[in-house]
């Protein structure tokens, strides 16, 4: 019986621990600020990562939990008032341009990635567009597991500085958002 106890607690999927992550906000990662993500904001966001039926699924569960996370981080700290864009918030304590979006999302979905919440994707480092050669954006982005043969999986932007604070954030393949895709925010 202790046997089969012990089984059965293996194969069970462990709760998500509370955690603490550092969240960068006024631009260029000025500021930062640890906000603790407790045990049931993560398990919550497991139990819905854990219903995905595919890739695409996950992806657009990784966008709603991204929301959720900023929501929950918006309590504690300032960034509850960041705006879409970087024009919306101008002057605003607690405002995000690209590279705190693109370097918080990135932390939060390691957070995830961690604690084995994602079955179909990785996590990649940061990405960067370009567009004439001063025009700069950057984005948390992922890579899907098992891609076809040994080359990567298909790749996509996790962008949450197009969306107001706690809405989902948007997802882009990768190739059309370095050619300037995206949300006009402006």
């Amino acid at each position: 019986m202790r046997r089969l106890l012990a089984c059965l607690l293996a194969a069970t999927p462990m709760m998500a621990a509370a955690t603490s992550v550092s969240i960068c906000f006024n631009y260029g990662c000025l500021s930062e600020g640890a906000v603790e993500l407790d045990a049931t904001l993560l398990a919550g966001i497991q139990a819905s990562l854990a219903e995905a039926a595919g890739p695409a699924d996950e992806r657009a569960r990784l966008a709603a939990a991204v929301g959720r996370l900023y929501r929950a981080a918006g309590r504690s700290l300032p960034i509850h008032a960041d705006r879409a864009g970087d024009y919306l918030d101008e002057g605003v304590y607690g405002k995000m341009d690209c590279i705190d979006h693109a370097t918080s999302t990135t932390r939060l979905l390691q957070v995830l990635e961690d604690e084995g919440m994602l079955r179909f994707h990785r996590v990649l480092p940061q990405q960067r567009r370009t567009t004439f050669l001063i025009f700069q954006h950057f984005s948390a982005a992922v890579e899907e597991r098992g891609g076809a043969g040994d080359g990567p999986g298909a790749r996509y932007v996790i962008d949450s500085w197009f969306v107001e604070h706690g809405e989902a954030a948007v997802v882009l393949p990768l190739e059309p958002w370095l050619d300037g895709e995206g949300p006009n925010v402006q």
